[in-house]
């Protein structure tokens, strides 16, 4: 349905997620596979739930996942 490069949306989560990726990078060894983990799954959610929503046929069903990713 939606040119998902062409969202301006997706493209800030996905600088967001990136920049996330390079922060947690520094943490401490021991918050890496939990506190870091967690912050990249929730940084990685939003972009998936837009890209999801720009595949889908309907407006309705888009902006549900843009709901979602809210």
């Amino acid at each position: 349905m939606n040119n998902l490069k062409a969202l301006k949306i997706w493209n800030k989560a996905i600088d967001l997620a990136v920049d996330l990726y390079k922060a947690t990078s520094t943490y401490p060894s021991d918050e890496r596979f939990e506190l870091t983990s967690q912050y990249r799954r929730a940084a990685v959610s939003n972009p998936s739930n837009i890209a999801e929503g720009a595949g889908r046929n309907l407006p309705k069903e888009f902006n549900n996942f843009l709901g979602i990713a809210n």
